[in-house]
C-alpha cells in the first residue's frame, strides 16, 4: 500500500490510499503547532481485516517522530492503538 501525504486545508493533513478519485484508506488530523489532533480513520469495507488501520496509524507516528511532533488521539481506533501498545508512547501528547 502506498500512503500519500495529503494536505487537506489549512492545518488539515492526511496519510491516503486512493484508487483514482475514490479513497480507500486514510488517517486524517488537524495540526496545532507540534501537535496533531489524530481525527479520523478509515479503511474501504473490502480491505478491513488486514491491518491497514494499524499501518496508518503507524505511518502518522513516523511522521510525528521526523517532526518532532505529538499526537492527541480524538479518533476511537487511534485512542485504541495507543491504548494497546506501548510503542507509540514517546508520541503520545
Amino acid at each position: 500500500m502506498e500512503l500519500k501525504f495529503t494536505e487537506l486545508g489549512q492545518d488539515e493533513f492526511a496519510f491516503r490510499e486512493t484508487d483514482g478519485d475514490t479513497v480507500k484508506a486514510e488517517i486524517t488530523w488537524t495540526q496545532l503547532a507540534d501537535l496533531m489532533v489524530m481525527e479520523y480513520t478509515y479503511v474501504e469495507e473490502s480491505l478491513r481485516n488486514k491491518g491497514l488501520a494499524k499501518e496508518l496509524v503507524d505511518r502518522a507516528a513516523a511522521y510525528a517522530r521526523e517532526n518532532q511532533f505529538k499526537m492527541q488521539p480524538v479518533c476511537s481506533y487511534v485512542a485504541e492503538t495507543f491504548e494497546r501498545s506501548d510503542e507509540y508512547n514517546d508520541v503520545k501528547a
